[in-house]
């Protein structure tokens, strides 16, 4: 008998079906004595033993669905060893619950949160799997995560929509996209939405650069202009500030976002009114591209093949268009960000793109 127990833990995304379906078909596919265990919202329900048996029928119908049958929850990594309000040690009672059900191995998606955790289990001598999924693709050691071309469709068709209106009405308009700390997603939905400034958490900008790029557009007889803005994006003056003072400077901050201070900012310079819109969670939803779909049943298959031959502890990667298994304690706890010199980035500004710095 293989026990295998499943779950999915942070934000969701639109390909976490698809995932545990092909681990669930790899397995089921080679061991006729299969049992899979799927624990409700997270790493809660691992904690609070909030589980059921999952059957076939379960992975039937999933592969184009988003969302996560299973349910999730953010359960931060820096309170994993801190009792909750009842005195429980969480740590303690995940692997209670981990024994109890007599797992051979546990399955983690998530992102770099979640992997944290996942690699604390590894620590904590569990047996463990961990596939990569954001649509933010920060997680180090994998070139892509699964969620991440789901939610660059999303955000392009975004900024596809305001050009037209845009354009009909020679305005500077702003769309917000998801990413904290880092600036991939709005990289590439910028680039492939045909942004004319591109603000990352990483590049911090000048607002006086971003105005010249306006102004210049504007000579040029450009009467638009489209802004693709991380929610992270970060002013040069800002980024001098440790994070404690700039926390303090945001929770002060009169604008919901950092969004709509840049666009007060530009219209206070160019005396023209600048429209914000935030695509916001809708990021995430929705089905799975073709994309997400194959990369989602390759990780999957892998992930039960490292299952089935007992090599635990790796996160299941993508690394030139190869599927590879990555020691956990290699890349758990890193971060991957855009480099402010990267090819693609060079390239973004030979078309003439500004990055505002």
């Amino acid at each position: 008998m293989l026990r295998v127990g499943m779950l999915t833990s942070g934000g969701d995304c639109q390909a976490l079906n698809a995932a545990m379906r092909g681990v669930a078909k790899g397995l089921s596919s080679n061991v006729d004595d299969l049992e899979i265990y799927g624990f409700l919202d997270g790493y809660k329900g691992l904690i609070y033993g909030n589980y059921r048996l999952l059957t076939s029928s379960d992975f039937s119908g999933i592969l184009t669905k988003g969302g996560t049958i299973l349910g999730s929850s953010r359960q931060p990594f820096k309170l994993m060893r801190t009792p909750d309000e009842n005195g429980l040690d969480k740590v303690e009672a995940m692997k209670q619950n981990y024994y109890k059900l007599n797992l051979d191995c546990i399955v983690i998606l998530g992102g770099n949160g979640t992997q944290k955790t996942a690699n604390l289990l590894r620590e904590e001598g569990l047996n463990v799997i961990h596939l990569p999924k954001t649509i933010d693709n920060d997680i180090f050691g994998t070139d892509v995560t699964f969620g991440f071309q789901s939610a660059i469709n999303i955000a392009t068709d975004a900024i596809d929509c305001i050009h037209t209106t845009a354009a009909s009405h020679n305005r500077v308009f702003i769309i917000e996209v998801m990413g904290h700390k880092v600036g991939w997603l709005t990289l590439y939905a910028g680039l492939a939405g045909g942004a004319d400034i591109i603000l990352l958490p990483e590049i911090p900008y000048d607002i006086k650069k971003v105005v010249g790029a306006i102004e210049h557009r504007t000579k040029a007889g450009k009467g638009f202009t489209i802004l693709a803005v991380a929610e992270g994006a970060i002013s040069k003056e800002d980024a001098k500030l440790s994070k404690k003072e700039y926390k303090k400077k945001m929770e002060k901050s009169p604008y919901p976002s950092v969004s709509y201070e840049i666009a007060a900012k530009i219209g206070d310079k160019l005396g023209s009114e600048v429209r914000v819109t935030v695509p916001g969670h809708t990021q995430r939803g929705g089905s799975p591209t073709p994309y997400d779909r194959v990369l989602c049943t390759r990780l999957g298959a892998e992930g039960a093949k490292a299952i089935l031959e007992k090599d635990f502890g790796h996160m299941i990667a993508m690394v030139n268009n190869e599927v590879r298994r990555v020691p956990l304690e290699n890349v758990a706890g890193k971060l991957k960000t855009v480099d402010p010199n990267a090819q693609i980035v060079r390239e973004a500004k030979l078309t003439g793109i500004s990055f505002g710095d």
